[in-house]
């Protein structure tokens, strides 16, 4: 192989395979926009129940970026979508996404942050 050849075929292994595998990895390692909001939702006693299959909860995730990792999030959902799991049954959750909070009150439905916010005293980033 020629010099050129190998200093070509370098490049553009760097370009294609190193520097988005380089750009994934630090964009894993920096904090999400709502990673206190969602830390302060926690520790507020808020948990959030939903299911994998409802568009309402991926929004919900969606909302939250990077940071939805941090959610108290309980999966309700079986496998395959056939049936809820006994945590949720127990729970008397009946639609997704439910929100439950430390004094035992429920939201329903896709709510804002600012009424996530209201509801737990958490401060929402500007």
């Amino acid at each position: 192989m020629k010099t050129s050849t190998k200093i070509t075929f370098t490049v553009f292994v760097l370009i294609v395979f190193v520097l988005p595998l380089g750009y994934y990895f630090y964009y894993q390692r920096t904090p999400g926009k709502l990673d206190g909001f969602t830390t302060c939702l926690k520790d507020k006693g808020a948990v959030f129940y939903g299911a994998y299959w409802c568009p309402h909860c991926q929004a919900t995730k969606a909302m939250f970026g990077k940071s939805a990792k941090l959610l108290p999030y309980v999966e309700c959902s079986l496998p395959g979508g056939k049936g809820q799991t006994q945590t949720c049954n127990d729970k008397g959750i009946t639609g997704y996404p439910t929100w439950i909070f430390a004094d035992e009150s429920r939201l329903n439905g896709e709510l804002t942050l600012n009424q996530l916010a209201e509801k737990t005293s958490c401060e929402v980033p500007k």
